[in-house]
């Protein structure tokens, strides 16, 4: 992991703010989701690409029974019922 040598202080409400060439760098738009994830004491921000748990697509995805699927998969699913 990398330092880029910036620190950002946690307000009241535990909010921090991506300085802006980091979300350009990332490509992180107003309104994209991050996920977070905790490794012992570092914490990890990725941006989130969410995608299909079969095939991996990012295309046309819905939810289904709580997993993420793109569209083919799920018409895939369908004719495929025994």
């Amino acid at each position: 992991m990398q330092g880029i040598g910036i620190v950002r202080r946690v307000d009241h409400l535990g909010r921090i703010v991506l300085p802006k060439e980091l979300r350009e760098t990332m490509n992180i738009k107003p309104h994209d989701g991050v996920e977070i994830f905790v490794n012992d004491d570092t914490i990890v921000l990725q941006k989130y690409n969410p995608s299909c748990v079969f095939c991996d697509s990012s295309e046309e995805l819905f939810y289904f029974k709580g997993k993420i699927i793109c569209k083919g998969c799920l018409e895939d699913t369908r004719s495929h019922v025994v």
